[in-house]
């Protein structure tokens, strides 16, 4: 491998924000400071957008003080863009790059944008412009292939359980159905994560549903009576892309048309239609007198003062290492793997192909959902517990003798 080139880089934050992708940010600029080899260190506004339009902001610039701040902020602190770059977008970027000389290209997204990596850096290489192109995790779905989590989960996973406690709590003071629809078009992780601020045995959620398992509306009501009948109450997790038996997602159904975005995503979050129809489906068929839903939407993604900090420490280490890894490398995908678990949790980061990552994703194994396909697994919680850090304690009094 040829020595690293002396030359400017570039980072971008491409997709849905999360909780942690502006530490994975900071790793990339505090690491390339310190290397000769990157002359300066460019922000891309809102991503490939803004590359294609030559919009960069100088991120060297920027005070230590300032960095601290930004790890800390959710959300994307440069913006970001849903644009799926082809090879005509993928040139245009290419000829910018030229012009500012960057050679070193630093992507933070999910498998679309381990992808646009893959792209740019095989054009570059095509027109024989030496390009180090890298991608850094980044997804709340924590679907992505190879690595064990993603950067962006922990945090959001957090956001779950403290919600889910929240509302169980609440429903406890005024008993009857609640339904909540979270994150998830192909992965249950993060609707899955609903559980981990459970206490009591008859906390809720009482039923998880995740896209890997479908469930017909008769499951569905039948577990919901089931729990109903047992504990006077029920609140449930829904992901927003559960299947109906015949494999279509509930929510395709609701819509006629179905708007998408540029990846030929159906839209999802931005809707309570799934909320409303759930709802109305149990108020209706069995008979329930109070029957409340939610669809929690953005809100979990961009949260203030919910970090994990085992996230945003991972986050960070990512984007740091991306830069150490281009020193050495032309190109690649950050991952994570795991190396130790429950109180003795640990990670080692390692480089992966692009390809590796790129446009694939990941469900959640079957050791993490219960047989009834409603609920998770004790593995599931082994899994996901270390990534949220330490939840609140709550109490209950309702249960205490009477006199």
């Amino acid at each position: 491998m040829a020595s690293a080139p002396k030359a400017n880089a570039v980072v971008g934050q491409s997709g849905g924000p999360t909780g942690v992708i502006n530490a994975s940010l900071v790793g990339v600029i505090e690491e390339a400071r310190k290397h000769p080899e990157i002359e300066n260190i460019y922000g891309a506004v809102h991503a490939v957008a803004g590359m294609v339009k030559d919009d960069f902001i100088d991120l060297g610039k920027l005070s230590a003080k300032t960095l601290q701040v930004v790890a800390a902020s959710p959300s994307s602190a440069i913006g970001t863009s849903r644009d799926k770059p082809d090879e005509e977008y993928c040139a245009k970027i290419i000829k910018v790059f030229k012009k500012r000389n960057i050679r070193y290209f630093f992507y933070i997204g999910g498998n679309d944008s381990a992808n646009t990596a893959y792209i740019l850096n095989t054009m570059a290489d095509e027109v024989n412009y030496d390009i180090r192109s890298f991608h850094i995790p980044k997804t709340v779905d924590n679907d992505l292939m190879v690595t064990d989590h993603c950067p962006g989960y922990g945090t959001a996973a957090r956001f779950e359980a403290c919600a889910l406690m929240g509302d169980d709590l609440d429903n406890r003071a005024l008993p009857g159905v609640k339904i909540d629809v979270l994150m998830g078009r192909d992965a249950g992780f993060l609707t899955a994560a609903a559980a981990l601020g459970k206490q009591r045995d008859d906390d809720g959620p009482h039923l998880i549903y995740v896209p890997e398992r479908v469930v017909s509306m008769e499951k569905f009501l039948g577990d919901v009576d089931d729990v109903c009948n047992k504990l006077g109450r029920c609140v449930i997790a829904v992901s927003e892309g559960i299947c109906d038996d015949d494999g279509v997602t509930w929510a395709k159904k609701l819509t006629d048309q179905a708007e998408t975005d540029a990846h030929g995503n159906i839209q999802l979050s931005g809707t309570g239609d799934l909320a409303d129809f759930l709802a109305g489906q149990v108020k209706s068929k069995l008979k329930v007198g109070r029957v409340r839903a939610d669809t929690f939407g953005y809100l979990q993604r961009s949260y203030p003062g919910m970090q994990s900090q085992v996230d945003v420490d991972e986050a960070r280490w990512c984007g740091r290492h991306a830069v150490r890894f281009a020193m050495e490398e032309d190109n690649g995908s950050v991952a994570i793997k795991r190396t130790g678990d429950g109180k003795d949790y640990a990670v080692e980061l390692f480089r992966t192909e692009l390809k590796n990552v790129a446009e694939h994703t990941k469900s959640m194994p079957d050791e993490f959902i219960n047989e009834e396909g409603n609920g998770v697994t004790d593995e599931f919680i082994e899994y996901a517990m270390p990534l949220v850090g330490e939840l609140p304690k709550t109490e209950y009094l309702g249960g205490y003798p009477r006199i």
